[in-house]
């Protein structure tokens, strides 16, 4: 990997997680963990919750793309089909994230769950059938997090630069109906469930796609001339983030053990960058675990 593809910020050793509700379920996941493969590989099935969102429709084509098997999370069949069409190895899970009943039936069989849920930070007509921050960054995510089975490989959160940072400008500006405060409370849900995960902590989203578009169309995306990736664990980076960036690190991330239990903050600007080379990738992860390890400053 060149020099100029990429950087790692420093990387402070995580927190203790916070434990938590349901001692015996939180057991029995992390038993789980010493009989099952940690990595992923191509043929497992994954679920995408948001796989009609932004970053989820590319996250579905590219798993796709490579040969995992992708159950979309939808409260709408019709939005599955027009996305994805019939695409070879796909299927639609149509549930609600907010009614935990509906959740079970969606995750029989998977391997693994991406949730590339979201809404806006201010009130938008996206808000509407109580779509605010609360209920899609907060109780869905809690919802997801405790119908899982124990047997899952892997658990990927997209979350938000900030999290940790909502009370300093301009995060404070952003988290003013509290989007920051339920991402960090679903992000929080997760670390105490006891399941193998990893949040994904992106900047300010930027490029396609904005809307659905077919299959074929977000293969074809790209990140432009913004591919120079910088990964973090701590919630310090600034600026922007491709969506195609978010997505390409997600798949990216699947068959590594070693990113269990992280929290990648991620920045994508002028330069070139890994692209889809999986080598490249698992230098940048693995450079910044390793600085973790060091106890780099």
């Amino acid at each position: 990997m060149s020099s100029a593809s990429a950087s790692v910020r420093s990387c402070q050793p995580a927190r203790s997680l916070r434990c938590g509700s349901g001692v015996a379920r939180v057991s029995q996941r992390r038993a789980a963990l010493s009989v099952r493969a940690a990595a992923l590989e191509p043929g497992a099935t994954v679920l995408v919750a948001g796989a009609t969102g932004g970053v989820g429709q590319l996250v579905a084509a590219k798993l796709l793309d490579r040969g995992y098997k992708v159950r979309a999370l939808s409260r709408s069949s019709d939005k599955v089909q027009q996305l994805f069409g019939g695409a070879e190895g796909l299927s639609a899970a149509i549930a609600d994230l907010r009614e935990p009943s509906s959740l079970p039936a969606a995750l029989e069989g998977v391997d693994a769950v991406v949730c590339a849920t979201g809404t806006t930070a201010f009130p938008s007509k996206r808000w509407d059938g109580g779509n605010n921050p609360e209920q899609t960054d907060y109780v869905s995510v809690r919802n997801l997090v405790r119908a899982c089975p124990p047997s899952l490989k892997r658990f990927v959160l997209t979350t938000s630069a900030g999290v940790e940072r909502s009370g300093q400008f301009p995060f404070s500006i952003l988290n003013l109906f509290g989007v920051l405060k339920y991402k960090r409370m679903g992000e929080q849900e997760l670390e105490g469930s006891g399941l193998p995960y990893v949040i994904v902590r992106p900047n300010r989203l930027t490029d396609g796609p904005y809307t659905s578009y077919d299959i074929n169309t977000l293969l074809r995306n790209t990140s432009g001339s913004r591919q120079n990736i910088t990964l973090s664990l701590k919630d310090d980076l600034l600026g922007e983030t491709s969506r195609i960036a978010v997505a390409e690190a997600i798949v990216q991330l699947l068959p590594l053990d070693f990113v269990e239990g992280r929290h990648f903050s991620i920045g994508s600007k002028e330069g070139d960058g890994p692209g889809q080379d999986a080598a490249q990738w698992h230098a940048l992860f693995a450079a910044c675990t390793q600085q973790q390890r060091a106890g780099v400053a």
